[in-house]
């Protein structure tokens, strides 16, 4: 039984890796990445994707080398000529943008309209207290600009790297956070990163029941990295969640039209 199960479990990852048509987070060595944007392009191309969001960090991430609004404007320039050269293939325009401690986003409002993707993620006060927690997400996830709340818990189950020692949940109200998602049409990132992995099973079965859309994103800051999204698909069929609920397996018109809804 155990075997038929298995098997069963691998076939489902297998479908859901195949139906992934791009990746809505990851990185470039504009920010803490390591490859140059056409590098990790053609990896994803390699990988059969239609399409690769480039999400670098905010100014508020310096450890990252957050990206100011001056050199997101010249990272759009870059995105514009490299899409003319690998056409049909597109690179989405985009940004992990920090959620700052009062739930606002750490990039000028007109800056995030122009981008195609808006991932917003908590990379400071991690242990704030529950019911602040709770406010800050909740406030970021309302704002119209952000599509994808990226890895939600921000724990890390992996020492080492550069990601340094384990780090536990941060506390939150996950119905009320999961409730927000979908009440603002945001998808909740199945970050398949092998020291993330977040948000943890039970969450990402509470935000399955609660009616929530997915993105299954690599987190990537290596091209190598890019097809970690296998992890994230395994995790995906355990807890039964169908492909069409995960946002990066639909055409590329069809994500367009639901980031600028």
């Amino acid at each position: 039984m155990r075997a038929t199960v298995d098997v069963q479990l691998d076939e489902e990852t297998a479908r859901l890796r195949a139906a992934l048509k791009g990746d809505l987070h990851s990185h470039s060595d504009w920010s803490d990445g390591g490859s140059p944007i056409e590098e990790m392009a053609r990896a994803a191309m390699a990988l059969g994707h239609d399409y690769w969001a480039l999400t670098d960090h905010s100014p508020r991430l310096t450890v990252a080398r957050g990206l100011t609004a001056g050199r997101l404007e010249r990272q759009l320039d870059e995105v514009a000529a490299l899409n003319e050269r690998l056409a049909p293939f597109r690179i989405l325009t985009g940004i992990e943008v920090d959620v700052n401690p009062d739930g606002s986003l750490d990039q000028e409002p007109e800056l995030l309209d122009r981008l195609d993707v808006v991932v917003a993620g908590v990379h400071s006060k991690l242990r704030m207290g529950s019911e602040d927690m709770t406010r800050r997400m909740v406030t970021a996830i309302a704002d119209p600009r952000v599509d994808v709340l990226g890895h939600c818990t921000g724990r890390i189950v992996q020492a080492g790297g550069k990601r340094g020692a384990k780090r536990p949940e941060s506390e939150f109200e996950a119905e009320l956070v999961f409730e927000a998602c979908r009440q603002f049409g945001v998808a909740v990132e199945i970050n398949s990163r092998p020291d993330r992995l977040d948000p943890p099973k039970r969450l990402l079965r509470l935000a399955y029941e609660m009616g929530c859309l997915f993105a299954i994103d690599s987190d990537a800051h290596a091209p190598g990295q890019l097809d970690w999204q296998r992890f994230g698909c395994e995790r995906a069929a355990r807890c039964g969640i169908e492909a069409d609920r995960i946002v990066n397996t639909w055409p590329l018109d069809r994500l367009l039209e639901w980031t600028r809804a």
